[in-house]
């Protein structure tokens, strides 16, 4: 049997009462049929990284928590040729949010986001603006901010926070995919309450939506969580492109939609320990 280093933090304390440690328990608990299991904290991993087949970077939380130690571990993923699950290629999340600013200059049907109050005028005119750190994740350093605090609370200089208008949305929906392969969705009907899911049937636009993206980021292996918004007008916008360690709600699925998903997971664990990943590999600044 193949080794696994499942790198979880079970003691995460997610927003929104999401309970990370149980997904990841039963994960571990479902991928013991088929590979030999360690669960590390991502504090951890370097004493272990050799001595197995795959490291699967799952619910660590948001990496700004050990930035030191995720730069690290990217490092030697380079430097000593360790197999991870996702695979380092991506373009996502787990390189910060600096994307979602090249997305809105390449037109893609992302909110319009900046690092630089000097383009202010590429936004819509609104009277108040969403903040947040490129490095953040779980609503770390969030806020919401009138048009007249912006000078206050953004450093152009820096360019360490992305801004984007207040978009009044009808609800979030995310999609769900491995190895390219869509396998479901789910959405807060009630925005008020993101983590409140439910499941969502999308139509074949919705997935050509998403499908966009996952094209664009054209990972080698992994799973990878798009999150969108509806806007009032029925359309779509990416929120962010999780392609790191997306929470996946599997609580939440029914039976046979888990156990689906938990199959193609296991198919794309053994896709990545069959396939060199190395010359891909991308180091995070």
């Amino acid at each position: 049997m193949a080794k696994l280093l499942f790198v979880t933090d079970l003691y995460y304390q997610a927003k929104g009462a999401r309970v990370y440690y149980e997904e990841d328990l039963f994960l571990t608990s479902q991928l013991r049929e088929d590979f030999q299991v360690v669960i590390c904290h991502p504090k951890d991993t370097e004493m272990f990284e050799k001595d197995f087949d795959l490291i699967v970077f799952r619910n660590a939380g948001p990496v700004i928590n050990f930035k030191d130690h995720y730069q690290s571990f990217r490092h030697r993923v380079v430097a000593n040729q360790l197999k991870t699950y996702n695979s380092f290629n991506g373009k996502g999340d787990m390189n910060g949010k600096e994307y979602l600013i090249e997305l809105t200059k390449n037109g893609f049907p992302v909110i319009p986001t900046i690092d630089n109050l000097d383009n202010l005028k590429n936004l819509p005119d609104v009277e108040t603006y969403i903040i947040k750190p490129k490095d953040g994740a779980d609503s770390i350093g969030f806020e919401f901010v009138h048009k007249s605090e912006l000078n206050t609370k953004v450093d152009s200089n820096e360019k360490n926070i992305l801004v984007q208008p207040f978009i009044n949305f009808e609800y979030e929906v995310s999609f769900y995919f491995i190895d390219k392969e869509f396998q479901y969705a789910l959405y807060a009907p009630d925005k008020s309450k993101r983590w409140e899911l439910k499941e969502y049937i999308p139509t074949k636009q919705d997935l050509q939506f998403a499908e966009r993206f996952i094209e664009w980021n054209n990972l080698d292996w992994g799973i990878e969580r798009v999150d969108a918004c509806r806007t009032k007008e029925g359309h779509l916008l990416l929120v962010e492109h999780e392609d790191l360690n997306p929470y996946l709600s599997l609580s939440l699925l029914p039976p046979k939609v888990c156990d689906s998903f938990v199959e193609a997971f296991k198919k794309s664990l053994i896709k990545a320990l069959e396939v060199n990943q190395h010359e891909k590999v991308l180091i995070a600044n």
